[in-house]
Protein backbone atom coordinates (compact mmCIF):
# COMPACT_ATOMS: atom_id res chain seq x y z
CA UNK A 1 0.00 0.00 0.00
CA UNK A 2 1.29 3.11 -0.69
CA UNK A 3 1.51 6.07 1.48
CA UNK A 4 1.60 9.73 -0.29
CA UNK A 5 0.17 12.87 0.76
CA UNK A 6 -1.79 15.75 -1.22
CA UNK A 7 -3.98 17.81 -0.25
CA UNK A 8 -7.62 17.30 0.91
CA UNK A 9 -10.15 20.09 1.29
CA UNK A 10 -12.10 20.10 4.82
CA UNK A 11 -15.78 19.71 4.06
CA UNK A 12 -17.60 21.92 7.20
CA UNK A 13 -20.99 21.81 8.17
CA UNK A 14 -22.83 24.67 9.96
CA UNK A 15 -25.87 24.84 11.90
CA UNK A 16 -28.36 27.62 11.70
CA UNK A 17 -29.98 29.01 15.20
CA UNK A 18 -33.32 30.45 14.64
CA UNK A 19 -35.61 32.31 16.04
CA UNK A 20 -36.18 33.10 19.95
CA UNK A 21 -38.91 30.98 21.60
CA UNK A 22 -42.27 32.50 21.33
CA UNK A 23 -45.64 31.20 23.33
CA UNK A 24 -47.60 28.25 22.69
CA UNK A 25 -51.44 28.07 24.79
CA UNK A 26 -51.33 28.38 28.13
CA UNK A 27 -47.47 27.93 28.90
CA UNK A 28 -45.93 30.61 26.39
CA UNK A 29 -43.15 32.27 26.99
CA UNK A 30 -41.72 29.01 29.20
CA UNK A 31 -38.95 26.98 27.42
CA UNK A 32 -38.76 23.60 27.95
CA UNK A 33 -37.12 22.55 31.24
CA UNK A 34 -34.37 19.37 32.06
CA UNK A 35 -35.79 15.98 33.48
CA UNK A 36 -38.09 14.04 33.19
CA UNK A 37 -3.74 -13.62 8.46
CA UNK A 38 -1.00 -11.68 8.28
CA UNK A 39 -1.13 -8.03 8.75
CA UNK A 40 0.91 -4.82 8.67
CA UNK A 41 -0.54 -2.25 10.33
CA UNK A 42 0.10 -0.11 13.79
CA UNK A 43 -1.50 -1.23 16.56
CA UNK A 44 -4.03 0.83 18.43
CA UNK A 45 -7.37 1.00 20.43
CA UNK A 46 -8.71 -1.82 22.55
CA UNK A 47 -9.57 -5.50 20.76
CA UNK A 48 -13.46 -5.47 20.11
CA UNK A 49 -15.04 -9.07 20.84
CA UNK A 50 -18.67 -10.14 20.07
CA UNK A 51 -20.26 -11.08 16.66
CA UNK A 52 -22.99 -9.81 14.80
CA UNK A 53 -22.48 -7.11 12.62
CA UNK A 54 -26.16 -4.97 12.55
CA UNK A 55 -27.79 -3.81 9.21
CA UNK A 56 -30.23 -2.25 6.72
CA UNK A 57 -33.09 -1.01 9.01
CA UNK A 58 -36.68 -3.07 8.46
CA UNK A 59 -38.19 -2.91 5.87
CA UNK A 60 -35.39 -1.56 3.47
CA UNK A 61 -32.78 -3.53 1.49
CA UNK A 62 -29.01 -2.47 1.19
CA UNK A 63 -27.52 -1.37 -2.19
CA UNK A 64 -24.04 -0.11 -1.90
CA UNK A 65 -23.40 3.03 -2.57
CA UNK A 66 -22.17 4.72 -5.62
CA UNK A 67 -18.86 3.44 -6.09
CA UNK A 68 -19.09 0.89 -3.81
CA UNK A 69 -19.43 -2.76 -5.63
CA UNK A 70 -21.50 -5.68 -3.85
CA UNK A 71 -18.75 -7.89 -4.97
CA UNK A 72 -18.53 -11.50 -5.84
CA UNK A 73 -16.08 -12.67 -3.34
CA UNK A 74 -16.97 -16.30 -2.58
CA UNK A 75 -15.67 -15.47 1.04
CA UNK A 76 -15.86 -12.22 1.89
CA UNK A 77 -19.49 -11.51 0.22
CA UNK A 78 -18.17 -8.26 -1.39
CA UNK A 79 -15.12 -7.29 -2.65
CA UNK A 80 -13.13 -4.79 -1.41
CA UNK A 81 -12.50 -0.94 -3.34
CA UNK A 82 -10.61 1.26 -3.88
CA UNK A 83 -10.77 4.69 -1.35
CA UNK A 84 -8.28 7.31 -3.30
CA UNK A 85 -7.17 9.57 -1.49
CA UNK A 86 -8.70 9.69 2.16
CA UNK A 87 -9.74 12.71 3.75
CA UNK A 88 -10.99 14.23 6.88
CA UNK A 89 -14.48 15.88 6.73
CA UNK A 90 -16.12 17.58 9.71
CA UNK A 91 -19.70 16.39 10.96
CA UNK A 92 -21.73 18.71 12.71
CA UNK A 93 -22.46 15.63 14.94
CA UNK A 94 -19.82 13.33 14.83
CA UNK A 95 -16.78 16.07 14.49
CA UNK A 96 -13.63 15.17 12.51
CA UNK A 97 -14.68 12.00 10.28
CA UNK A 98 -12.59 9.72 8.07
CA UNK A 99 -13.72 9.88 4.23
CA UNK A 100 -12.49 8.46 0.98
CA UNK A 101 -12.00 10.91 -1.78
CA UNK A 102 -15.53 10.78 -3.09
CA UNK A 103 -16.57 12.00 0.41
CA UNK A 104 -18.34 8.64 1.49
CA UNK A 105 -17.93 7.87 5.29
CA UNK A 106 -15.06 5.81 6.63
CA UNK A 107 -16.67 3.32 9.62
CA UNK A 108 -15.09 0.51 11.76
CA UNK A 109 -16.27 -2.44 13.29
CA UNK A 110 -16.12 -3.54 17.51
CA UNK A 111 -16.36 -6.97 16.58
CA UNK A 112 -12.85 -6.65 14.79
CA UNK A 113 -9.94 -6.23 16.73
CA UNK A 114 -6.83 -3.98 15.96
CA UNK A 115 -3.80 -5.73 18.08
CA UNK A 116 -3.53 -7.46 15.62
CA UNK A 117 -5.55 -5.84 12.83
CA UNK A 118 -8.24 -8.60 12.03
CA UNK A 119 -11.69 -8.19 10.12
CA UNK A 120 -15.00 -10.37 11.38
CA UNK A 121 -16.86 -9.28 9.07
CA UNK A 122 -17.61 -11.34 6.19
CA UNK A 123 -20.40 -13.23 4.01
CA UNK A 124 -23.31 -11.08 4.58
CA UNK A 125 -21.90 -8.61 6.53
CA UNK A 126 -19.41 -7.80 3.92
CA UNK A 127 -22.67 -7.35 1.71
CA UNK A 128 -23.89 -4.51 4.13
CA UNK A 129 -20.00 -3.12 5.06
CA UNK A 130 -18.14 -3.13 2.14
CA UNK A 131 -14.46 -3.24 3.57
CA UNK A 132 -12.12 -0.57 1.93
CA UNK A 133 -9.14 -1.84 -0.20
CA UNK A 134 -5.53 -1.10 1.11
CA UNK A 135 -4.81 -0.90 -2.50
CA UNK A 136 -3.46 2.94 -4.38
CA UNK A 137 -4.84 4.15 -0.66
CA UNK A 138 -3.01 8.25 0.03
CA UNK A 139 -3.21 10.35 2.92
CA UNK A 140 -4.84 13.93 2.45
CA UNK A 141 -4.44 16.55 3.96
CA UNK A 142 -3.83 16.35 8.31
CA UNK A 143 -3.81 12.95 8.17
CA UNK A 144 -0.79 10.74 9.90
CA UNK A 145 0.18 8.24 7.48
CA UNK A 146 1.54 6.16 9.52
CA UNK A 147 -1.46 5.58 11.26
CA UNK A 148 -2.63 3.87 7.40
CA UNK A 149 -2.15 0.22 7.10
CA UNK A 150 -3.54 -2.99 6.06
CA UNK A 151 -4.69 -6.65 7.04
CA UNK A 152 -5.37 -9.52 4.67
CA UNK A 153 -8.62 -11.13 4.56
CA UNK A 154 -10.06 -14.09 3.96
CA UNK A 155 -10.42 -14.34 0.51
CA UNK A 156 -6.61 -12.77 0.60
CA UNK A 157 -7.52 -9.41 -0.34
CA UNK A 158 -6.17 -6.99 1.48
CA UNK A 159 -8.33 -3.91 3.64
CA UNK A 160 -7.36 -0.97 4.86
CA UNK A 161 -6.76 -0.38 8.41
CA UNK A 162 -6.53 3.15 10.18
CA UNK A 163 -4.80 2.84 13.84
CA UNK A 164 -5.33 -0.92 13.38
CA UNK A 165 -8.86 -0.87 12.62
CA UNK A 166 -10.20 -2.26 9.30
CA UNK A 167 -12.45 0.19 7.33
CA UNK A 168 -15.40 -0.48 5.96
CA UNK A 169 -18.16 1.65 3.63
CA UNK A 170 -21.84 0.95 4.52
CA UNK A 171 -24.09 0.35 1.78
CA UNK A 172 -26.82 2.22 3.03
CA UNK A 173 -24.98 5.90 2.55
CA UNK A 174 -26.08 7.16 -0.51
CA UNK A 175 -24.55 10.37 -0.47
CA UNK A 176 -21.52 11.72 0.07
CA UNK A 177 -21.50 12.92 3.78
CA UNK A 178 -24.04 10.85 4.58
CA UNK A 179 -23.05 9.02 8.22
CA UNK A 180 -26.01 6.39 8.18
CA UNK A 181 -24.11 3.79 9.36
CA UNK A 182 -23.02 5.50 13.02
CA UNK A 183 -23.98 3.75 15.87
CA UNK A 184 -25.34 0.36 13.94
CA UNK A 185 -26.48 -2.76 16.32
CA UNK A 186 -24.10 -0.42 18.90
CA UNK A 187 -20.83 -2.00 16.81
CA UNK A 188 -20.27 0.45 13.90
CA UNK A 189 -19.13 3.91 14.17
CA UNK A 190 -17.26 6.22 11.90
CA UNK A 191 -13.80 6.44 11.81
CA UNK A 192 -12.32 9.09 13.48
CA UNK A 193 -8.73 10.58 11.77
CA UNK A 194 -6.86 8.82 14.25
CA UNK A 195 -9.08 5.49 13.77
CA UNK A 196 -10.90 5.86 16.83
CA UNK A 197 -14.55 5.85 17.21
CA UNK A 198 -15.70 9.22 15.81
CA UNK A 199 -17.13 11.15 19.15
CA UNK A 200 -17.27 7.42 20.94
CA UNK A 201 -13.99 6.76 21.89
CA UNK A 202 -15.27 4.35 24.76
CA UNK A 203 -16.53 0.78 24.48
CA UNK A 204 -19.74 1.57 25.99
CA UNK A 205 -22.99 1.20 24.18
CA UNK A 206 -24.13 4.84 24.66
CA UNK A 207 -20.59 6.58 23.46
CA UNK A 208 -22.10 6.44 19.59
CA UNK A 209 -24.74 9.49 21.24
CA UNK A 210 -23.40 11.06 24.10
CA UNK A 211 -21.86 13.86 23.07
CA UNK A 212 -25.14 15.10 20.71
CA UNK A 213 -27.88 17.56 21.91
CA UNK A 214 -31.10 17.10 23.33
CA UNK A 215 -32.51 17.75 19.94
CA UNK A 216 -30.05 18.40 16.80
CA UNK A 217 -30.67 17.83 12.93
CA UNK A 218 -29.02 15.08 10.54
CA UNK A 219 -29.20 14.83 6.91
CA UNK A 220 -31.17 11.82 5.38
CA UNK A 221 -30.07 10.67 1.91
CA UNK A 222 -34.57 10.24 1.58
CA UNK A 223 -36.08 13.18 3.80
CA UNK A 224 -33.21 15.70 3.82
CA UNK A 225 -33.23 17.47 7.11
CA UNK A 226 -35.05 15.84 10.02
CA UNK A 227 -35.03 16.36 13.92
CA UNK A 228 -33.10 13.91 16.11
CA UNK A 229 -33.18 13.17 19.92
CA UNK A 230 -30.09 12.77 21.99
CA UNK A 231 -29.57 9.27 21.14
CA UNK A 232 -29.94 10.03 17.43
CA UNK A 233 -33.25 8.12 17.17
CA UNK A 234 -35.36 10.23 14.13
CA UNK A 235 -38.57 12.15 16.09
CA UNK A 236 -42.18 12.06 14.41
CA UNK A 237 -44.99 14.06 14.82
CA UNK A 238 -48.73 12.63 15.04
CA UNK A 239 -51.46 14.18 12.57
CA UNK A 240 -54.14 13.49 15.22
CA UNK A 241 -52.14 15.71 17.39
CA UNK A 242 -52.93 19.20 17.93
CA UNK A 243 -50.71 22.44 18.46
CA UNK A 244 -53.00 25.48 18.72
CA UNK A 245 -54.00 26.61 20.75
CA UNK A 246 -52.05 24.68 22.99
CA UNK A 247 -50.17 21.33 22.72
CA UNK A 248 -52.49 18.59 22.96
CA UNK A 249 -51.67 14.90 21.88
CA UNK A 250 -53.63 12.28 20.92
CA UNK A 251 -51.86 9.33 21.62
CA UNK A 252 -52.73 7.12 24.40
CA UNK A 253 -52.55 3.60 25.69
CA UNK A 254 -51.00 1.37 23.47
CA UNK A 255 -50.31 4.54 21.37
CA UNK A 256 -47.43 5.18 23.48
CA UNK A 257 -46.01 1.54 23.43
CA UNK A 258 -45.16 2.23 19.77
CA UNK A 259 -44.66 6.32 19.84
CA UNK A 260 -42.88 7.09 23.30
CA UNK A 261 -43.14 10.40 24.41
CA UNK A 262 -40.02 12.44 24.16
CA UNK A 263 -39.27 13.85 27.15
CA UNK A 264 -38.60 17.73 27.86
CA UNK A 265 -34.78 19.48 26.55
CA UNK A 266 -33.59 22.20 27.52
CA UNK A 267 -33.56 25.12 24.91
CA UNK A 268 -29.95 25.54 24.62
CA UNK A 269 -29.51 22.01 24.29
CA UNK A 270 -30.68 21.66 20.81
CA UNK A 271 -28.64 21.93 17.96
CA UNK A 272 -30.62 23.39 14.57
CA UNK A 273 -34.17 23.22 16.16
CA UNK A 274 -36.38 26.08 15.11
CA UNK A 275 -36.73 27.55 18.64
CA UNK A 276 -39.81 29.16 18.33
CA UNK A 277 -42.53 27.08 19.99
CA UNK A 278 -39.89 24.76 20.98
CA UNK A 279 -41.61 23.79 24.81
CA UNK A 280 -42.66 21.69 26.66
CA UNK A 281 -46.45 20.60 28.22
CA UNK A 282 -48.24 18.35 30.59
CA UNK A 283 -50.18 15.77 29.01
CA UNK A 284 -53.36 14.58 30.02
CA UNK A 285 -51.94 11.54 31.89
CA UNK A 286 -49.48 14.35 33.94
CA UNK A 287 -46.50 13.22 32.03
CA UNK A 288 -44.32 16.10 30.54
CA UNK A 289 -43.42 15.96 26.68
CA UNK A 290 -41.12 18.21 24.58
CA UNK A 291 -43.02 19.99 21.31
CA UNK A 292 -41.10 21.48 18.37
CA UNK A 293 -43.46 24.77 16.85
CA UNK A 294 -45.99 23.18 19.31
CA UNK A 295 -46.55 20.21 18.10
CA UNK A 296 -45.83 16.88 20.64
CA UNK A 297 -43.23 14.51 19.57
CA UNK A 298 -42.30 11.38 19.23
CA UNK A 299 -40.00 8.10 19.15
CA UNK A 300 -40.91 4.62 17.06
CA UNK A 301 -39.82 1.44 18.68
CA UNK A 302 -39.57 -0.39 15.23
CA UNK A 303 -35.87 2.46 14.70
CA UNK A 304 -33.72 0.07 16.05
CA UNK A 305 -30.07 2.72 15.40
CA UNK A 306 -29.52 5.59 14.95
CA UNK A 307 -30.62 6.63 11.20
CA UNK A 308 -33.35 4.65 11.26
CA UNK A 309 -36.61 6.02 10.02
CA UNK A 310 -39.22 3.43 9.91
CA UNK A 311 -42.00 5.22 11.61
CA UNK A 312 -42.00 7.54 8.07
CA UNK A 313 -45.83 7.35 7.07
CA UNK A 314 -46.63 4.65 9.17
CA UNK A 315 -50.75 4.64 8.94
CA UNK A 316 -50.48 7.89 7.41
CA UNK A 317 -50.15 9.41 10.08
CA UNK A 318 -46.57 9.57 11.45
CA UNK A 319 -43.96 11.49 9.72
CA UNK A 320 -40.53 12.75 10.43
CA UNK A 321 -39.72 16.37 11.89
CA UNK A 322 -38.14 18.92 9.61
CA UNK A 323 -36.22 21.57 11.99
CA UNK A 324 -39.28 24.20 11.71
CA UNK A 325 -41.53 21.75 13.22
CA UNK A 326 -43.22 20.43 9.92
CA UNK A 327 -43.92 17.22 9.11
CA UNK A 328 -41.84 15.85 6.59
CA UNK A 329 -43.19 14.50 4.12
CA UNK A 330 -47.21 14.54 5.04
CA UNK A 331 -50.01 15.52 2.84
CA UNK A 332 -50.23 19.48 2.54
CA UNK A 333 -50.41 20.54 6.48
Amino acid sequence: MKTTWRSASLAAGTVAVLALTTACGSESGTSASSQNVGATAPAGGIAGVGSGYGGVGAGASASAPAGVGAGTGTDTGAESTDAGELAISANAQLGKILTDSAGKTLYRFDADTAEPPKSNCEGDCATTWPPVSADDISAGDGIDKSLLGETTRADGSKQLTVGGWPAYYYAKDANPGDTTGQGVGNKWFALAPDGKKAKAESDSSSSSSSDLAGLSVRKDAKLGDIVVDKNGMTVYRFLKDKAWPKPVSNCNGACLEKWPVVAPVEANDTEGVQKKGLMSFTRGDGVKQQTVNCSPIYTFTGDKAPGDTNGQGVGGTWYAVAPDGKLVGAPAQ
